[in-house]
């Protein structure tokens, strides 16, 4: 496989790109990441979401503990080529390390962030390390 597509996204200073994971059943927008050209790569040929820990400076397989992995249906690359989105399974049903469907669950009301959606699963549970 040629690595020319790789050469098409406009990769941070860094060889950085914020990447957007979705889920393709409901639409619902699960969390966001990062990748390098490793990590992309290895996600096209997994079909399975690899990400760049910034705080850990690693690969990061999703789901590698918890097992709550992202099968990756389709990869988009935005107007600007500067972002990813996912589209993804969500296996598992969980996405964020706080055990929640999503990463997204605090909104903004009456300037206080309130929790909107519950834990599905205690993490430590999920994460034995």
């Amino acid at each position: 496989m040629s690595d020319c597509w790789l050469s098409k996204i406009n990769w941070s200073d860094d060889g950085l790109i914020p990447v957007i994971a979705q889920e393709s059943s409901s639409g619902k927008m699960l969390m966001v990441a990062w990748m390098n050209r490793e990590a992309l790569r290895l996600t096209v040929e997994k079909r399975e979401a690899v990400y760049w820990s910034r705080s850990r400076k690693k690969l990061w397989h999703k789901g590698e503990e918890s097992g709550h992995i992202q099968k990756v249906k389709d990869i988009y690359l935005d107007c600007d080529e500067d972002v990813l989105l996912l589209s993804v399974e969500q296996i598992g049903g969980i996405a964020c390390h706080t055990g929640r469907h999503s990463c997204f669950f605090k909104k903004l009301e009456d300037e206080q962030w309130v929790v909107t959606t519950p834990i599905l699963k205690d993490p430590k549970a999920i994460y034995s390390k």
